[in-house]
């Protein structure tokens, strides 16, 4: 017996491993075939009927990798090639991008009979915001629920909103370690995420809401953010551990208002103020139906997350380009001074008009560092390009890049310069809004507002989608810029030239984390 294990055993071993190294080869064979497939239908097969395909080799992943690494640079090497309309595989969807300041009319401007958002984010942002509002809901009732929100954006709110932005900006310098002493570093994305709640949380939803935000609840925004993770388009429910953290958060964030809620429906809170919640919960639909109390919280969320977002990020990049260019740091003191006086009044909606450069060092951080790169709707009926022979069938995505026109030479000359003063008065890009072109307005259900895709700038989008916050966060970032200004010069470490790398790993464009700068107070803002 012992012989023939000696003899059989090896045999065994020997035919496994041939087995595994047939198996080898013919997995290999099959993906070599499967490359050699791919590259002869795009070569061969071409539908003059539809744009352009991006050359790719590996069939499904297509051009994933290098749209995904940096999507601009993708937008502009493909624009070369195959012009302003073409499609690229994204995770085996076709996706189909129009260029330009007509592709931008073309896809935020499409009729939603003919476009859909709802399936493209929904598995992203269900998890995140909540069940029943914003995309896990029908197109109409979301409408509904802007209009709803609207409330806390008119003109009267955010003239309120400045004392207390500038506040929490003060009291939040005072408290943080980061800025004890005369000088120092700090890791601004970090720093500008946990202020940036608490400044839209004060302003946006009041005293009682700030109130229960800590470090701790900046870090469950922060997990709460993860959850935008590109790879959630596809695997929202996949037991991954930023997932994991994501639903947890939710959970704790949703809970809060919740509390909130029900301690003011028990009579257990004075309404002394008209804030979001009490506006929400005293809401009702067309339909007069009332806004269930799950779907005030997950608003919530949803509007917390709007308000600190593309705030957070956006504020982050003007320090980092601010600590590139000292002297216009300089200059906006200057100019607050000037226009001001030397005492440096408290900020005020009114005074945040009279400072231009103030206004225009936001909108050219706007400008090249866009929230948002890729603006994605489902094709559910066939739409044909005008000007071209294309019709998107409905197994295609579009993709709109309104950064791209932004970052274009033909509408903003030396577009990689981040040079505030192109916005000038005198200049030809002086009084250049979002309707630039374009006085079309348009009620989608939650009031006028103008089309605006005739413009190259459009950082908040256009459109039925069009982000209803955008005075807000003109609002927030330039009181927090302001305040920051007035305290801090700031410049890059020593030897260390230019901004940070940009973080394309979200759905939002943000700086490479982490992303650190030096700071050194002003002579009459020195804290002991």
């Amino acid at each position: 017996m012992g012989f023939l294990t000696f003899i059989v055993e090896p045999l065994r071993v020997l035919s496994n491993k041939s087995t595994v190294l047939a198996c080898l080869a013919g997995l290999l064979s099959l993906i070599a075939l499967s490359i050699i497939l791919n590259v002869l239908n795009q070569l061969v097969f071409k539908n003059p009927n539809e744009p352009p395909v991006v050359f790719h080799w590996v069939p499904f992943f297509g051009s994933t990798v290098s749209y995904g690494i940096d999507p601009y640079k993708f937008f502009f090497s493909c624009r070369e090639k195959y012009g302003d309309v073409f499609t690229f595989i994204l995770l085996g969807t076709k996706t189909t991008v129009c260029l330009g300041v007509k592709g931008n009319d073309f896809i935020l401007n499409g009729k939603h009979k003919d476009l859909n958002a709802e399936e493209i984010y929904s598995p992203l942002t269900t998890p995140v915001f909540g069940k029943d509002v914003v995309y896990d809901c029908p197109n109409s009732k979301l409408m509904e629920q802007k209009k709803l929100v609207k409330f806390g954006l008119t003109s009267d709110a955010l003239r309120s909103y400045v004392p207390l932005i500038s506040q929490e900006v003060e009291d939040f310098i005072a408290r943080s370690p980061v800025f004890r002493g005369f000088r120092g570093t700090f890791n601004v994305p970090g720093v500008m995420a946990e202020m940036t709640i608490y400044t839209a949380s004060r302003s946006l939803q009041g005293k009682e809401v700030r109130s229960k935000f800590d470090s701790s609840f900046a870090e469950l925004y922060h997990d709460l953010d993860m959850g935008f993770s590109p790879i959630n388009f596809m695997l929202p429910w996949a037991p991954l551990p930023h997932n994991r953290k994501r639903d947890y958060a939710q959970n704790k964030m949703a809970q809060t208002y919740m509390e909130i809620i029900k301690a003011r429906r028990a009579g257990g809170a004075q309404r002394d103020a008209d804030d979001m919640i009490w506006n929400l919960m005293s809401s009702v639909y067309k339909d007069g139906t009332p806004v269930p109390d799950n779907e005030v919280a997950h608003m919530m969320i949803a509007l917390l997350m709007a308000g600190q977002h593309s705030s957070s990020s956006t504020i982050a990049w003007i320090l980092l380009r601010l600590a590139t260019r000292p002297e216009i740091m300089d200059e906006l003191y200057e100019e607050q001074k000037s226009i001001l006086g030397e005492d440096l009044p408290p900020l005020t909606y009114d005074i945040l008009q009279r400072l231009p450069l103030n206004a225009q060092v936001v909108r050219e951080t706007l400008r090249i560092h866009a929230p948002i790169h890729s603006i994605m709707r489902k094709v559910t009926t066939p739409m044909t390009i005008e000007g071209t022979p294309y019709t998107i069938p409905t197994s295609h995505v579009l993709l709109a890049a309104p950064g791209v026109t932004s970052k274009s030479d033909a509408h903003f000359p030396e577009p990689d310069l981040w040079e505030p003063h192109r916005w000038d008065q005198g200049s030809p890009l002086h009084g250049t809004n979002q309707d630039i072109d374009d006085d079309e307005k348009v009620d989608y259900g939650y009031g006028l507002v103008s089309k605006g895709a005739g413009s190259p700038y459009l950082p908040f989008g256009a459109g039925r989608h069009r982000c209803i916050g955008e005075a807000f966060a003109y609002v927030q970032l330039g009181t927090i810029t302001a305040m920051m200004v007035r305290q801090f010069r700031l410049r890059n470490l020593e030897g260390k030239q230019g901004v940070v790398e940009t973080d394309y790993s979200s759905l939002f464009s943000r700086p490479l984390n982490p992303a650190v700068v030096q700071w050194e107070r002003r002579d009459k803002a020195i804290k002991t």
